[in-house]
């Protein structure tokens, strides 16, 4: 694997003034791979986007997930994948990032040249591997660059989903049998995860909603017709009339170039095979975000569980209060009769009969418990109190 970087000329800070270097990893058409440590204006003028679509792809700002289609080149910014991709290769951001190696290896592997030409002058002993093979080269370059990409940041994201399956289920019917501070501070950090997850599952499926609605966004991605377009003569013209390529061709050549593109190519508006290639992706992240709202709706139904369970506590704990009260007032009257006939008063009705006091405290006694009962059962007739 060859190295090329676009440094600073013979000035030792010309680098520095020009913008900070980034790193990046360039795979063409013809299988030959490049590491690029070049800063913002040569990635500008090897791609000819500006510098606008470029800070898309700056990791220090937070943009949202975006697939944009340029003259020359589709820029995208999806999670951690942030590249560039023309109809005859592919610059993809920080290719040392752990999770941008599966990318580059997938890269590697999808757009290498197929080995057809490696067999010229011998048999051909599978005529459907051929067949196969001349179908999948059908596809377009950037269009093929498009759907690794597509396929890497769903499987991703879909992997993380995955993973916060296996701890939230476990952790929510671990709660559901055991309310616990711990219990429930895991929750809390399972569920803020889920809703930063969910968030950015949702960019990428309205970034993809976004192009299956409009055709014109869509057809700004085929990126090898327009090129046709723009090399060929346009149509009545006597001579051979070519469009300059260069991105600061107006709207009206640019409408011109796809027109003379859909005399070549078919009907610019034929957009199927993108729109197919979308709608693939789009069915996958939107299984992944269904999957995070179901996980929403369990955690929901456990939140309202666990919530029924402590109305259920509190219930208990005011029943528990009101047998305690009305105890407490019983027993106070009981005391009351038993502290004023304990006095030392002399009562005239108290001579010759020694025994009244036990009398007294027995009555008193079977008249509190009489009022505590009729207090409970009144207290369940009016349906205070759980039967």
């Amino acid at each position: 694997m060859a190295a090329a970087g676009a440094g600073p000329g013979p000035g030792g800070g010309e680098g520095k003034k020009r913008g900070a270097s980034r790193s990046w990893i360039l795979l063409d058409a013809a299988g030959e791979e490049r590491v690029l440590d070049a800063d913002k204006y040569a990635i500008m003028h090897r791609v000819d986007i500006n510098a606008r679509d470029l800070r898309i792809l700056d990791p220090l700002l937070s943009y949202p997930s975006t697939i944009l289609g340029r003259e020359r080149a589709i820029v995208l910014n999806l999670e951690h994948i942030k590249a560039i991709i023309t109809s005859d290769e592919v610059l993809l951001r920080d290719p040392s990032d752990e999770n941008v190696i599966p990318v580059v290896e997938e890269l590697r592997r999808r757009l290498t040249p197929s080995n057809a030409t490696q067999h010229d002058g011998k048999e051909n002993l599978n005529g459907q591997h051929d067949v196969e093979g001349a179908e999948e080269d059908e596809s377009p370059f950037e269009f093929r660059a498009l759907e690794v990409t597509l396929e890497a940041i769903c499987s991703f994201l879909d992997a993380r989903t995955t993973e916060l399956e296996t701890d939230a289920y476990p952790a929510l019917d671990e709660l559901t049998s055991k309310i616990s501070s711990r219990n429930l501070d895991r929750v809390r950090k399972l569920k803020s995860g889920m809703t930063r997850l969910t968030a950015r599952v949702q960019k990428v499926r309205d970034e993809l909603e976004q192009l299956l609605d409009d055709d014109d966004d869509m057809a700004d991605l085929y990126l090898s017709r327009k090129l046709a377009g723009a090399s060929s003569p346009v149509s009545g013209s006597g001579g051979p009339n070519w469009f300059p390529a260069s991105p600061t061709i107006g709207s009206k050549i640019s409408r011109a170039s796809r027109a003379s593109a859909a005399t070549v190519h078919g009907n610019e508006n034929d957009v199927e095979e993108l729109e197919m290639l979308l709608e693939a992706y789009f069915m996958q992240i939107d299984g992944t975000l269904n999957k995070l709202t179901t996980l929403r709706e369990y955690i929901d139904d456990t939140e309202d569980y666990i919530n029924i369970q402590l109305d259920n506590h509190r219930n208990q704990l005011i029943q528990l209060e009101l047998f305690l009260s009305s105890g407490t007032v019983c027993l106070s009257l009981y005391s009351l009769v038993a502290g004023v006939f304990g006095m030392n008063i002399p009562y005239t009705w108290n001579d010759g009969h020694g025994y009244i006091f036990k009398w007294v405290v027995i009555v008193s006694g079977l008249v509190c418990a009489f009022m505590f009962i009729s207090i409970v059962a009144y207290a369940r007739h009016k349906g205070l109190v759980g039967s």
